[in-house]
């Protein structure tokens, strides 16, 4: 008969170690949050010369705009409310302020860093973090095709084909590209659902979905 596997709590190196990396990843985002506006006040879309953007943002940007305009009206609100306690007062105007500066520069960012299609081949981009490089050598077709899966589902998901990356937004993909081989890619966060992930296709979104496909064509016949 066989024993049952051992599972063993992580040791303190293994927790310091993690927290590490989430104060690490906390810093770094703060960082693209501000470097978001910083882009979209300067106007300058992160597009690699020669290649041609496309935004991902449409199916999000009531819900953004919602969230933005909320946050700036409970401001003024609270602070009538709190306005005679001074200690209260400055500490949630701080984090009212940074929380509204946290949702344009969220909005920045899908708006100054698009997918992009040029002659070095595709770069898939999500918001803050996401951002995977497909050269053509990697990429064994681009095809069209809208997928709506169920809310929570998945990012990776095992297919008879392969592993396949979702890069959903409001839950939909239109796009799937095919890749000539298993290929590492890059995610946010920590393994198993994060860090380096091998996988056979991608499927993003396009807002403009004929022009994407356009672009590619000028590299794909």
């Amino acid at each position: 008969m066989t024993a049952p596997p051992v599972l063993a709590k992580p040791g303190l190196g293994e927790r310091v170690k993690g927290a590490a990396a989430l104060i690490w990843r906390a810093v770094l985002l703060e960082l693209r949050i501000y470097a978001s506006i910083g882009r979209a006040v300067a106007r300058r879309p992160a597009i690699a010369p020669g290649a041609t953007g496309f935004g991902y943002h449409r199916p999000v940007l009531t819900i953004l705009l919602i969230f933005i305009g909320l946050s700036a009206v409970e401001i003024p609100i609270i602070d009538l409310i709190v306005h005679r306690w001074p200690v209260p007062r400055i500490i949630l105007l701080v984090l009212g302020i940074w929380g509204v500066t946290w949702m344009v520069g969220l909005l920045c960012a899908y708006l100054v860093k698009p997918h992009t299609v040029g002659p070095d081949g595709i770069r898939v981009r999500e918001g803050l973090e996401t951002d995977i490089p497909l050269s053509w050598d990697d990429i064994a077709s681009v095809t069209r095709g809208t997928r709506i899966d169920e809310p929570k589902s998945p990012r990776i998901v095992e297919t008879d084909d392969g592993r396949m990356l979702f890069l959903r937004i409001q839950h939909e993909t239109n796009v799937e590209i095919a890749l000539e081989r298993p290929t590492v890619v890059r995610l946010p966060g920590r393994a198993p659902k994060g860090g380096e992930q091998t996988v056979t296709s991608v499927r993003l979104w396009a807002d403009d979905l004929d022009g994407f496909m356009e672009a590619v064509r000028q590299h794909i016949p």
